[in-house]
């Protein structure tokens, strides 16, 4: 009896035959994602006629007929963008009040974290393990650095602002969030009932409640309950309510992932004798955190795209330092230009969390076969 071809699949694997042109490479994708049906066929279509459209007369008033210099919005004779004012005005968009001189300051802060991040989001980084101790220095140096201390000029926090205060309130929300988020979730899902209580307690209340109101809680209400003698930082007070915020949101989102886990997983661990942090640590978590990547990632999006809102109690972000801008008579009615600006930072930093999302997910996709 002769045996049966293979399924296509199967038999050029196993033959050395090479997949149809249709099924595989830049064809094979546009087949498989663009038109694979009539339907999906008449959407993409719909899509490159709308963008035949856009596109054109976009990049025509973004750059082709764009003015790039001048010293105020009247040297700007074109029918296009007027981008006079990023030259003019670049330094406070990405510095706030910094002090001039010493923004070389922010500007290392901003290299250093490249090393600090590089062991801790991808492997085989060179020198990792060495890294990952410098990346738990890290928030000291960038203090130091951005705050002044042991040689350096002391820099006011009140001065911050610019694209550099959303990313030191939003970097620090995330690393403090993430660690916050865990302890809370596994704490709503502790047997001790004060831990439980209190645990629930504070998600409930800080899910019920705007951001808006807790920072104004941080800036006008919180220092009347401190002692006379005794002052907290603002920039403190704000990093310290994003943070909450987040962390009450990470926490639900955790223990959905840690709910996924089978009872199983923790039976094994009990027959392996293993303690509760045993169990938690290199069992648990590890999975259930796993699960959660699209979660806690969508969570750190809104927690940086939120920070836009210190704008409410007089910290000039990146968009309040857009809206001062707006409000002087030379660069009135250049709110377009300025808004693109700056929904481009929060474009480029987002997506690429979104991105790195993606492939975080795929490298630690156990069922994955290539």
């Amino acid at each position: 009896m002769t045996a049966q071809p293979f399924h296509r699949s199967q038999g050029d694997m196993l033959t050395g035959r090479a997949a149809p042109v249709a099924t595989v490479g830049v064809i094979g994708w546009l087949r498989a994602n663009l038109f694979s049906s009539w339907f999906s066929t008449a959407l993409t279509l719909l899509a490159l006629y709308l963008l035949s459209l856009i596109v054109p007369a976009l990049i025509d008033w973004a750059y082709v007929d764009a003015d790039f210099a001048g010293d105020n919005r009247f040297a700007c004779k074109s029918s296009g963008a007027c981008w006079a004012w990023v030259d003019q005005r670049i330094d406070q968009f990405l510095y706030g009040r910094y002090t001039a001189d010493q923004t070389w300051r922010v500007d290392l802060a901003v290299v250093l974290l490249i090393p600090a991040l590089a062991p801790l989001l991808f492997e085989g980084v060179p020198f990792a393990r060495q890294l990952r101790w410098f990346s738990l220095a890290y928030p000291a140096v960038a203090t130091l650095l951005l705050v002044g201390g042991i040689g350096l000029e002391s820099v006011p926090t009140d001065r911050f602002g610019g694209f550099m205060l959303n990313l030191t309130v939003g970097l620090a929300g995330i690393v403090l969030s993430l660690p916050v988020g865990i302890l809370l979730a596994l704490g709503r899902r502790s047997r001790l009932p004060v831990i439980r209580v209190l645990c629930i307690v504070f998600i409930e209340a800080v899910r019920g409640v705007p951001l808006i109101t807790l920072l104004f809680v941080s800036n006008i209400i919180l220092p009347t309950f401190l002692p006379p003698d005794v002052t907290l930082d603002s920039l403190i007070r704000v990093i310290v309510m994003v943070t909450a915020f987040a962390s009450a949101y990470m926490a639900e989102v955790i223990r959905g992932g840690l709910q996924a886990i089978p009872r199983g997983q923790y039976e094994a661990a009990q027959a392996l004798g293993l303690r509760y942090w045993q169990t938690m640590g290199l069992i648990v978590l590890p999975q259930a955190l796993k699960i959660s990547i699209p979660g806690i990632v969508n969570t750190f999006i809104g927690l940086f795209k939120d920070t836009t809102l210190v704008i409410i109690i007089a910290m000039f972000d990146i968009l309040g330092i857009g809206n001062a801008m707006l409000a002087h008579p030379d660069w009135q009615g250049l709110s377009t230009e300025a808004y693109v600006f700056i929904a481009l930072f929060f474009f480029v930093a987002c997506f690429s969390m979104s991105r790195y999302s993606i492939h975080l997910e795929k490298r630690l996709d156990t069922e994955r076969r290539d």
